[in-house]
């Protein structure tokens, strides 16, 4: 059964050890970042801070912050399944004849669970308050020293396309300015920035926006997935969930947010209003720099009458969003094969943080196919962001980044391998020429072939024989070793 709300994902985690209760006074400012930042490092569970200081509300952090955290979080034994679910209704095609349509009436079923649901009220507006809150009212935390002030760093923020009415949700930092606004972080390739650029050349003056806090794990997760523009990340909840996502109306606001949240911040940008934001401790283990974003005016918060704040941190490597990520790597992997089908296998390792390196392993079946592999990545949603792209051949483990390093420096010749392009860059990418567009790298360390010039014999990698492998087995058990 799907988990309904945040709470019983807690309990599930409790209740297969990846929690524990943190009953000690504990800051928000700073102290919270330092304890989470250990105990992911040391592969350690979930942190409930049950007496967060100055606050009666609890936080919870990494939540997500293992591979095991992150099946307990799909209600999976592996990633893995959904990534073959995925594939399974894709490939999906109706059968002929009568008995072949009736066996596929479960499936066809199944897909309308993926939907979500329009509810008359939900817990997550238990309270409501028009009047008389203060986002200080809940414990957010400062994560870094140098950090621009308080962020609230896992906010589900809905929004609306003006022009086709279709919801998006998206996972954009807010620092808090004081009590009614913050910032709000949604980078100029983004849809919530997207929706506000639509509106502004419509002469619009405001955009409605609302700010979901804590809610069942697929929901909270489909948020960051990089899916195209104008799939409803709720409907996609649906489906790693196996049921609908229950969404309520908004007090304020022209928005629905899921019923069961912990806390919903309504409100709206005011288009064109900007303000400094950051510095901020980010994904890529730097501050980010200070820069100008839109300002979120909060109109009404409701919450549970006993809310749970959930958070996260990000900073140096790996953290409990490098779970996350990696997740999305094994999930999307079966989607990037069905346009790429020479692709074997992916891996972004956590020192790459997502976008600076993402290894490739394939088929190779004609000269340049290395080249065109690295363009394709390149010309696929965020996948745009791939700072560096090393294609290796299809018995290179990409997993095992030794043996990646290993032959990748050897099969290349650096000025014939390696190409340069220019385009966009990631908006966190601090050695970019100008923000947001930069150089990008391709390498392709694959064996070279006749057809790319290459004319000298190519060496086999060195192996032992099975049959002395196979006696030696039997020695080496003799010699006690």
């Amino acid at each position: 059964m799907a988990y309904q709300d945040l709470r019983e994902f807690v309990r599930a985690l409790e209740k297969n050890n990846e929690l524990k209760r943190i009953k000690v006074e504990v800051d928000p400012l700073l102290e919270i970042t330092e304890f989470a930042d250990r105990a992911v490092k040391q592969g350690g569970p979930a942190l409930l801070f049950e007496n967060p200081k100055g606050y009666k509300i609890p936080v919870l952090i990494n939540s997500f912050a293992s591979m095991r955290k992150m099946e307990l979080a799909l209600e999976v034994k592996s990633v893995e399944e959904v990534a073959q679910r995925i594939v399974e209704f894709l490939e999906m095609r109706m059968p002929e004849g009568l008995i072949g349509k009736l066996k596929m009436l479960p499936k066809l079923a199944e897909m309308g669970a993926f939907f979500p649901k329009i509810v008359a009220k939900g817990p997550c507006q238990e309270v409501v308050r028009t009047d008389g809150f203060s986002l200080l009212d809940f414990p957010i935390l400062q994560c870094w020293p140098d950090d621009g002030g308080r962020y609230i760093t896992l906010p589900l923020v809905f929004s609306r396309n003006p022009e086709s009415g279709k919801r998006n949700c998206g996972m954009y930092r807010m620092q808090v300015y004081d009590e009614r606004t913050a910032g709000m972080h949604w980078q100029t390739h983004k849809q919530g920035a997207e929706h506000a650029r639509r509106l502004q050349s419509q002469g619009k003056k405001r955009m409605d926006v609302a700010v979901a806090i804590g809610a069942d794990p697929a929901t909270m997760y489909s948020a960051i997935l990089p899916l195209p523009p104008d799939l409803d990340e709720m409907m996609i909840s649906g489906f790693l969930r196996g049921s609908p996502v229950e969404m309520v109306k908004c007090q304020s606001c022209d928005l629905e947010v899921p019923a069961n949240a912990e806390i919903v911040l309504e409100g709206y940008v005011e288009l064109g209003e900007l303000r400094t934001e950051g510095p901020f401790g980010d994904h890529t283990g730097f501050y980010s720099l200070a820069d100008e974003y839109p300002v979120f005016h909060v109109t009404c918060v409701t919450h549970r009458k006993d809310p749970i704040y959930v958070t996260t941190i990000v900073g140096p490597p790996p953290m409990e969003d490098y779970y996350m990520g990696k997740a999305i790597e094994r999930i999307f992997l079966p989607l990037m094969r069905m346009q790429l089908p020479e692709v074997r296998d992916i891996s972004m390792p956590a020192e790459g943080i997502f976008h600076n390196l993402i290894l490739v392993a394939i088929r190779k079946s004609y000269p340049g196919h290395a080249r065109k592999v690295m363009h394709s990545i390149w010309g696929t949603g965020q996948a745009m962001f791939s700072k560096v792209i090393v294609v290796v051949d299809e018995d290179v483990d990409v997993q095992n980044y030794s043996e990646v390093a290993w032959k990748a420096l050897n099969n290349i010749d650096p000025e014939r391998d390696i190409q340069f392009v220019m385009g966009p860059v990631d908006s966190l990418d601090h050695a970019s020429r100008l923000v947001n567009y930069g150089s990008k790298m391709g390498i392709d360390a694959t064996r070279k072939w006749p057809g790319e010039g290459f004319t000298r014999p190519w060496p086999d990698v060195i192996t032992m024989s099975a049959d002395v492998k196979r006696r030696v087995d039997d020695l080496w058990k003799k010699a006690g070793l």
